[in-house]
């Protein structure tokens, strides 16, 4: 059975024929970049929950201000175009802002797996 495992310098079925320490080298390589990747996640995860909070609150200010515009209006026609202006806005910006959101995550998923794959020449 042990004949079986293979003779790669300590490697064995795993390295194939690749030395022990070549194949160290790459694990740790492997180790190393999985990290970098992580870390290009975690970054991204923090911008994308920043530029979230951002949103919300530009949401947060239009809405009271579109509020205050409906307790000035003189009568329910003024109350109604100004809600019907709030929310074809609100409907605008929650587009754009998904847009952005989506475009930032695909983006740290770019820089994510970049991480990982090895530098081409």
């Amino acid at each position: 059975m042990a004949e079986d495992i293979g003779t790669g310098g300590g490697a064995g079925a795993i390295g194939g024929d690749m030395g022990a320490g070549a194949f160290t080298d790459r694990m740790k390589g492997a180790g190393e970049a999985m990290q970098a990747s992580g870390q290009k996640m975690a970054e991204g995860g923090s911008q994308v929950t920043l530029k979230m909070l951002e949103q919300a609150e530009t949401n947060t200010c239009e809405a009271f201000a579109a509020m205050r515009s409906a307790a000035s209006a003189k009568d329910l026609g003024d109350v109604m175009r100004i809600q019907t202006e709030f929310l074809r806005e609100q409907g605008n910006r929650s587009m754009s802002q998904a847009r952005e959101i989506g475009e930032m995550i695909v983006q740290f998923g770019r820089d994510a797996v970049g991480a990982v794959r090895p530098k081409q020449d």
